[in-house]
C-alpha cells in the first residue's frame, strides 16, 4: 500500500523516528465504549497496481499494528476520487 494524503490532514506523525510520515486527520466520533467526542485519527491509503489485482481477485486486507496492544480500529473504503477531466 502507498501513504497518500489525506483530505483535512491535521499533522504528519512518525517521520522523525526514522519512518516515511503519515498523514493523519485527527477527528472525534461519538463511541458506545468512549463516548461523546472519543478522540480519532484517520489515515489514507491507494493499493499499488498489483495489489489492487489481487484484491479484486478476493485477498484479505491485511492490518499490521507495531507493538503489542492492540488499540480499537476501524477498517473502511473512502469514498472514490473525482474523475480527472
Amino acid at each position: 500500500m502507498l501513504i497518500a494524503r489525506i483530505e483535512g490532514t491535521t499533522r504528519v506523525i512518525g517521520k522523525s523516528q526514522g519512518y516515511l510520515g503519515l498523514p493523519i486527520r485527527d477527528q472525534t466520533m461519538t463511541c458506545k465504549v468512549g463516548g461523546e467526542d472519543t478522540p480519532t485519527m484517520t489515515t489514507a491509503w491507494h493499493p499499488t497496481p498489483d495489489e489492487l489485482a489481487a484484491l479484486n481477485a478476493g485477498a484479505a486486507v491485511h492490518v499490521m499494528l507495531v507493538g503489542m496492544q492492540h488499540p480499537p480500529i476501524m477498517v473502511m473504503v473512502g469514498p472514490a476520487p473525482d474523475p480527472v477531466i
